[in-house]
């Protein structure tokens, strides 16, 4: 609906619900149901299309993977706002590039370690070998939100995650989703996303 009908038809869609309603979105509606958090989402859509693991011990995992995938967005969020998401970026920069510093020398390295070994669980080139799982999609966005925000941290990294970026080419090239990428849908990466790219945070 965001994209659609855009920011304000999506908060008046909120504010008319009652009852147990989503804390903010994303969310989707299935009949009577909101449901709400991307992970979740994620694994309601997964277990209804058949493109989860298939059985409860593989999902745990992929949602394990998503839910690490959470984290490392909401420590991205925190570079360029680590005082307060109620405050401009332009009123923290102190902070920022402190916070961003140890986000490229410390938190890229270690979330980044973390994925490459778990997609070395098997075969490749996705998490659970040649079938897409909903974890691959969310990884491929992780990278190309990292690589436009770190553009030069990224590139001093590239070569030590093989697996990343195997799975990134993959993912491209699965055809709804390569034809989603050329199309006027995808929103590009800009600074008033999660993903920002501010010169001045970023280095080798």
């Amino acid at each position: 609906m965001g994209n659609e009908k855009g920011a304000d038809a999506l908060m008046a869609d909120m504010a008319a619900r009652d009852g147990f309603v989503p804390f903010a979105p994303p969310y989707i509606v299935a009949g009577d149901m909101v449901i709400g958090q991307t992970a979740h989402i994620l694994a309601w859509l997964a277990d209804r299309h058949g493109f989860g693991g298939g059985d409860l011990a593989t999902d745990l995992q992929l949602i394990e993977l998503q839910l690490t995938v959470t984290d490392i967005v909401e420590e991205m969020h925190s570079v360029h706002h680590p005082v307060s998401g109620n405050l401009y970026y332009e009123d923290q920069k102190d902070a920022a590039a402190r916070k961003a510093e140890d986000f490229r020398e410390s938190r890229i390295p270690k979330y980044c370690d973390y994925f490459e070994a778990a997609l070395g669980v098997h075969p490749g080139p996705f998490a659970l070998g040649d079938r897409w799982t909903h974890v691959d999609t969310s990884l491929f966005q992780m990278m190309e939100g990292l690589n436009y925000a770190f553009p030069q941290r990224m590139a001093a990294l590239g070569g030590n995650y093989p697996r990343l970026y195997a799975l990134c080419e993959a993912v491209t090239g699965i055809d709804g989703i390569k034809a989603y990428l050329a199309s006027g849908r995808r929103l590009s990466f800009n600074e008033d996303g999660i993903f920002r790219h501010y010169p001045e945070l970023d280095a080798a």
